[in-house]
């Protein structure tokens, strides 16, 4: 690809986002960790990312990363801020045979030379310890467990389940 076609593509990339205003993207964001510890009703991501993915869904398509620090940091900020309305999230635990995923609300984070920890209350799953590494999905600001959000697949994934067993 020439340089010319390049920027051509990168032109109509900002003209497609060029009317959006930020407050009309909402985000979903990911975070990996080598492990993750459970105790007093808190899950510690242990050597946790230094960045946090965030991504959006159609129509505008948008990733990138922040720093975890930065993201832990943005929590309490605006209206609809994750403090004033905690978010859904999917705790994917990696074992050697099977992965264990956990819907979780999260709270009150905090993070700590390299590990970041959420108080959780656990709405469908069972969070049991893991050896192995870890991702969290977090739903976007303001969407609660819709059919179509991270944590709603995985329920709904449930409950589909559910049915063939009978």
């Amino acid at each position: 690809m020439s340089d010319n076609e390049n920027n051509e593509g990168s032109d109509d990339l900002e003209e497609l986002h060029a009317d959006v205003q930020p407050d009309d993207i909402e985000y979903m964001f990911a975070q990996t960790a080598k492990g993750v510890v459970i105790a007093d009703g808190r899950v510690t991501l242990t050597g946790v990312s230094p960045t946090t993915l965030f991504f959006s869904d159609r129509p505008h398509r948008l990733t990138g990363h922040i720093t975890t620090e930065e993201f832990v940091g943005q929590w309490g900020e605006g209206d609809d801020s994750f403090a004033s309305d905690p978010p859904n999230a999917l705790l994917s635990l990696f074992e050697t045979a099977y992965v264990n995923d956990v819907v979780l609300v999260l709270s009150d984070p905090v993070a700590d030379n390299g590990d970041l920890s959420y108080a959780v209350q656990v709405t469908d799953g069972e969070l049991v310890p893991s050896s192995g590494p870890v991702s969290l999905f977090i739903d976007m600001v303001g969407r609660p467990m819709t059919p179509m959000s991270v944590a709603g697949v995985r329920r709904r994934g449930r409950r589909r389940g559910r049915r063939r067993m009978r």
